[in-house]
Order: structure tokens, then sequence, then C-alpha cells
């Protein structure tokens, strides 16, 4: 089958989206920032773009699990659980509110593996974001497609990787109306973040699954309070462990060095890290 699926690597789509101002006032709602600008023409951050370039499948197109089915533009992986691995982005200028902007995805690596839980695939995406002829971001992701899993997947009990000196720490409180918020904001149908019956009768998940895309935003706003003005110019994130709603966790982050490098991190409510990124913010 692996061979099969190399087929779909260099397949390319092109979606075009809006930074349109219901959007940005819902975001700035979402992360309780007072006082964004919704102007047109106004400077957005940078890492607010992930709100945009949704799937839009249409209902008869949905799996079970809420995501598009495969086999229509991402390759149709044999395995049915499907979470972000990690992702590596670079942005060049700040999006506006009004922007029309043209993102360009590419199947860029397919890649199988076995991990703890059995076999997985990796499907590597390249996206490109542009206005016009300019570039505002390059993103590569990896998404992790696993096999089935009927049983609650706790983490297991493993010393935690020794994690940097925080220069600050955050609690972390999730709630099912954040995560549907921001599953909303997104167009994202993928039921283990809103349908709790779903996460766990369906996938064996013991809760409601945090959006590794909610961690993420929080994790990045917590470091651009301490840094006011700025915006975020590069991040190299890895997701290590699930979070679940409802359950304690925590925002980490270091100090940034001379050139705006910071590790920041989330922990889980047995201090394990979840998901580390290295960020650069000036």
């Amino acid at each position: 089958m692996s061979g099969n699926l190399q087929s779909w690597v260099g397949r390319t789509r092109r979606v075009t989206d809006e930074m349109a101002t219901p959007l940005v006032r819902r975001m700035a709602a979402l992360t309780d920032r007072g006082g964004v600008a919704v102007a047109r023409g106004a400077e957005v951050p940078n890492h607010w773009l992930c709100m945009l370039f949704d799937d839009a499948a249409p209902q008869a197109a949905l799996g079970p699990d809420g995501h598009p089915v495969t086999g229509d533009f991402l390759p149709p992986v044999p395995l049915p659980r499907r979470m972000l691995g990690g992702r590596r982005l670079t942005y060049s200028t700040p999006p506006r509110v009004g922007d029309t902007l043209d993102r360009e995805t590419m199947i860029a690596a397919i890649t199988p593996k076995v991990g703890r839980s059995g076999a997985l695939i990796f499907v590597t995406l390249r996206h490109s974001i542009t206005r016009g002829n300019e570039v505002l971001a390059v993103e590569e992701q990896d998404i992790a497609y696993l096999e089935p899993k009927r049983n609650a997947p706790e983490p297991k009990a493993e010393k935690p990787a020794p994690a940097p000196v925080a220069a600050w720490r955050d609690a972390f409180v999730t709630d099912p109306v954040m995560l549907f918020r921001y599953s909303a904001l997104q167009f994202n149908g993928h039921r283990i973040h809103y349908d709790a019956d779903y996460a766990r009768d369906g996938e064996g998940y013991p809760a409601l699954v945090v959006n590794g895309g909610v961690t993420t935003l929080f994790l990045l706003e917590a470091a651009l309070r301490r840094q006011p003005g700025a915006q975020v110019l590069q991040t190299a994130s890895r997701t290590m462990n699930p979070l679940f709603c409802g359950r304690a966790a925590t925002l980490c982050g270091t100090a940034p060095d001379a050139r705006g490098n910071s590790i920041l991190w989330a922990e889980d409510e047995t201090g394990a890290m979840a998901l580390r990124i290295e960020a650069r913010i000036g």
C-alpha cells in the first residue's frame, strides 16, 4: 500500500480565502485580546493565519470522525485515526484585515513508521500563503495517521524529558466551549474536539482532546503578552502527548535570547511535556 501512496507525492491544491473582519473579531474574542483593530487594512497577528483555508468539504464527503475522507486531495491512508504531529512555519509579512490570500499546498512526503501505538503513516504537506505575488508565510505540516485504539490512550507514565528552565508559567484551563469555538472558527469537523461521546466510544480517549492548534495559539499568545508589539516570525512545533479538556495544564516559556528565540511548551497534569515550540518573536 505504501508504494501506491507514494504516487500522491507532488500533488498540489490551491485555496483562496479572505482575512475577513468577522474572523478577526472572533479570534480576538477567543484569545481575550481587547482593542484589536478590525478596520480594513489593519495588520493582523501573523499566527492568526491559522484560522484560514479550511477544507469546507461537503457533508457527504465527511468520514465518521468528522474529517473529510481521504482519497480526494489527501492520499487514501488505510489508518483511521488522525492527528497533527508537528509543523514548521516562517512568516514574512503580516496579513491585513480584508486581504484576499491564496494558499498552495503540495503533498511533500509520505512516510510509513512504527511507533509505540503500532503502525503509523506521516503525510507532510507544504503550504505557501501569498497575497498577490507577495509571500506571507511558508509552512510544513506533518499529519500522523494511526491504527484504531479502543481503550483510553492515556499517556504512558514515562519520566518526562528534561525541560528548559521556565522564565514564566501560566495555568492553562480548557473547557468544551473554548474547543468548540476554535473548531467553529476553523470549520474543523474533527469530532474528538467537541463530541465527548465520540471521543470516548469512537476513538477510546478519556475526554475531549484539546486541539494542537488551540495549545499552539495560547502558547504564542502567552509569549506575546510578554513582548508587547511583537509578532511571531518563526515556529517549529512538535506534538508529544495529547492534552485532555478540563484537566490541569501549564503553558511555559524561556526568556528570549538576543535574536528573539525562545522555547515554549505545554505540560499536562503530570508535568509531562505535551507540545514543544521553538519560536522566534520580534
